[in-house]
């Protein structure tokens, strides 16, 4: 019998409270285990998960090893060990609420326009986060709205799934596979080791509007993202806004968007704003620019070596 979902989790050395806590919500899924498939992509750990994570429980559960690490390599191979036509990627800190994929599979059958969708990013706290980290929570994917969204345009953000809980038909997932092998640079939009960029998933979304279909995100698909106390440093968001900042730019050029030299006006103007922020939003403001300058730099370099 062929599976509806294809869940697919990307992995490289995980926690193992973590890992158990997200197999765990998968063993309680009201869809029933015949109707889903389990993929644990193990992308190049140290230790072979195969030999520490028992799969048994699930009688379409497989593991297999990506030895190239990247979150890209590693999703392409679960694209590419997929035989449903809709696939499901959770990472290995997100648990999944019971119904989510019983949800996904109807957001399925009843959305034919749809192409990619997702759900509510609930955080779990190890500690008390400080307060002045709220306005960046945005950052580590956290997403709570009480109305569904979806629309059919390209770059409409409000309506764009993060990579957590991401839902993907397999010709939309088939065809981003296409695209990064005919571009691997595009490989660069997400995290390598410890580098922390974060625009594959939205280059995954955006790739069903190419294919004439939408995007969207449900109330009824929740999850929990587990927050570990060093996701809240001021160190790991900075670097995170650095990140997201370059590789939005990357994406926006490999969608056709060249980013404009600002002119010398325009760089004094901003140079003078930045004097004018408190300390913490200035750094803010500084890892968001570096971000920019280093994705600027590496597009014009990219379009000289082809003149």
């Amino acid at each position: 019998m062929k599976t509806a979902i294809s869940v697919i989790i990307c992995t490289h050395n995980p926690r193992r409270d973590y890992i158990e806590r997200v197999l765990t919500a998968l063993k309680s899924q009201t869809l029933s285990m015949e109707q889903w498939e389990l993929l644990l992509i193990d992308n190049a750990s140290q230790e072979l998960l195969s030999t520490e994570i028992d799969l048994s429980w699930h009688q379409n559960g497989h593991h297999v090893r990506e030895e190239q690490l990247g979150l890209t390599p590693a999703r392409l191979r679960g694209i590419k060990e997929a035989t449903s036509e809709t696939l499901v990627f959770v990472d290995d800190d997100n648990v999944l609420a019971p119904n989510y994929l019983e949800e996904a599979l109807k957001i399925s059958q009843n959305w034919p326009m749809l192409g990619a969708w997702g759900g509510q990013i609930m955080p779990e706290f190890e500690e008390e986060p400080p307060s002045w980290t709220k306005p960046y929570w945005w950052l580590l994917a956290i997403r709570e709205f009480d109305r569904d969204l979806w629309s059919n345009l390209a770059d409409q953000y409000q309506t764009t799934p993060c990579g957590a809980g991401l839902c993907l038909r397999k010709v939309v997932a088939e065809k981003y596979a296409e695209l990064v092998y005919a571009q691997p640079e595009r490989a660069g939009m997400d995290r390598k080791g410890k580098l922390l960029t974060c625009a594959g998933d939205m280059d995954m979304a955006f790739v069903a509007c190419d294919l004439n279909l939408g995007t969207g995100q449900f109330t009824a698909l929740k999850l929990t993202h587990l927050m570990p106390p060093n996701r809240l440093q001021e160190d790991y968001l900075l670097k995170l806004r650095e990140g997201e900042s370059y590789s939005t730019i990357l994406l926006k050029f490999f969608r056709g968007k060249i980013p404009p030299k600002k002119p010398w006006f325009i760089e004094l103007l901003r140079y003078s704003r930045r004097w004018l922020m408190e300390p913490r939003k200035r750094r803010f403001y500084d890892a968001t620019e570096r971000g920019i300058t280093l994705a600027k730099a590496e597009i014009y370099r990219n379009l000289e070596s082809k003149c």
